[in-house]
């Protein structure tokens, strides 16, 4: 709200209105319309020291979408329209750099701070069983996260327990521990069928005032993003999260995908056409496009399409690329090295085949061996393919002559679909066309 009023003051000051309003009242819609932002974050959670700067610039532009809808519309029922335009352009223009750059800076000085030891949150855990491992581990991972960890409580130490020299006790020494020592939060990770522990633990927390959280028991093949949801009074783990699923958000991504390949075909890609069709004929016989069937949206194939850089063999459907092969041009070596072979794929994306971001398509022999051997590997396909994604950004592009870099691939792609943004699609993109002049040592 500060941030709000600063930049209002200080529109008032580069951009002064003239004409008839009511100076008092639009300071106060200023901060009335707040009250939509802040009625918005009720579904935020701010807790989750854990969340990406994309999500938080994501969230930061949000607000200043929801202020701006709010303002102008009050202030157009109220007939202050006397303002002139350039007035809310000046201040909304601000506010998209400044409320974004202050959310980030904010985060990074806290994180920072907590690296150095201060700002933390001090836990203790219920539990010695492999969940509880897992918990520390992640709440280790990053010192930013501002969590330390005390020790472990439960009714015995298993033996194979892993950190058996943070064990302090039973449940009987947990409430005097809490009583003792400072104590934030309890989480009970213990997979008990009989409630009465867990019952002792909230009774424990709730008399000494900490923060109670149950960790549900959720093995390790089933580590993902998780999503709460209520049928009446029972709550349900959805086992992924994907944004896309939401209506906005899939407009979204898909209004982006047309108006960016519709503006790139009909601009930039003649001029590349031309030049490279011209080329592909004059050094080997064969078509300029090699269309090849991919796995799609939904686990539907598709013909995908790229410019021809290898001379016309049987096996194109079957084996990759590799960095001699001799199957390649000159030339193709070239668009491949480039990435420029991918570009009539913009044609799939207007058709709706794919997307600009996006998991990549694989040929349908791999989808078939793959989806045997990866136990997530068809779960790349709740979304459109795309012509670059999150795993090629990150080094997995290219030849996968063993099993893990496929395993990586997928990991990197579902970790994109749980995770999406429209602001993680610009970071992949931008990172894409810097790679493409940097040089893309996997592109064979």
């Amino acid at each position: 709200m500060v941030l709000f009023n600063a930049l209002y003051a200080l529109t008032l000051w580069i951009e002064p209105p003239v004409g008839p309003y009511d100076q008092k009242l639009m300071w106060v819609l200023v901060n009335v319309c707040y009250l939509a932002v802040l009625v918005r974050n009720r579904g935020v959670n701010h807790k989750d020291r854990t969340i990406l700067l994309d999500r938080v610039v994501a969230d930061s532009l949000l607000d200043v979408g929801i202020h701006a809808l709010f303002f102008l519309s009050t202030v157009e029922i109220l007939s202050q329209s006397s303002v002139p335009l350039v007035f809310y352009v000046v201040y909304y223009a601000m506010a998209v750099v400044a409320i974004p750059v202050w959310n980030v800076i904010t985060r990074r000085f806290v994180k920072g701070y907590r690296r150095r030891g201060f700002n933390y949150t001090s836990i203790v855990i219920v539990g010695t069983n492999p969940t509880s491992e897992r918990l520390l581990e992640q709440l280790e991972s990053d010192p930013g996260y501002g969590y330390k960890a005390l020790g472990f409580f439960d009714t015995e130490c298993l033996d194979d327990f892993r950190y058996k020299d943070k064990f302090l006790g039973d449940i009987d020494a947990l409430a005097e521990y809490s009583r003792q020592s400072k104590v934030d939060q309890i989480f009970f990770t213990r997979p008990d069928t009989d409630d009465t522990v867990m019952k002792d633990v909230v009774r424990i927390a709730d008399a000494a005032g900490i923060e109670f959280l149950f960790v549900p028991q959720i093995r390790p093949t089933l580590s993902r993003g998780f999503m709460l949801h209520n049928i009446g009074a029972r709550p349900v783990l959805a086992g992924r999260r994907n944004p896309l699923k939401n209506p906005f958000n899939s407009f979204v991504k898909r209004a982006f995908d047309v108006v960016g390949s519709s503006i790139f075909l009909v601009t930039l890609y003649p001029l590349i056409y031309l030049p490279i069709a011209a080329v592909i004929k004059l050094t080997s016989p064969g078509p300029v496009y090699f269309r090849q069937k991919r796995t799609g949206y939904k686990g539907q194939s598709f013909d995908c399409l790229k410019f021809r850089t290898m001379h016309v063999n049987g096996g194109a459907d079957t084996r990759q690329a590799t960095a001699d092969d001799p199957r390649k041009t000159k030339f193709g070596t070239f668009l491949r090295r480039t990435s420029l072979d991918e570009l009539p794929q913009f044609i799939n994306v207007w058709r709706g085949e794919m997307s600009i971001v996006g998991p990549r398509p694989h040929m349908l022999k791999h989808t078939e061996d793959y989806s045997k051997l990866i136990d997530r590997y068809m779960a790349r396909h709740v979304v459109k393919p795309g012509i670059t994604g999150w795993a090629q950004v990150n080094g997995y592009r290219g030849v996968t002559d063993q099993l893990w870099k496929m395993e990586r691939r997928v990991e990197f792609d579902v970790w994109y679909i749980e995770h999406w943004t429209f602001l993680l699609d610009m970071k992949i993109i931008v990172r894409t066309v810097l790679n493409v002049f940097a040089g893309e040592k996997n592109a064979y």
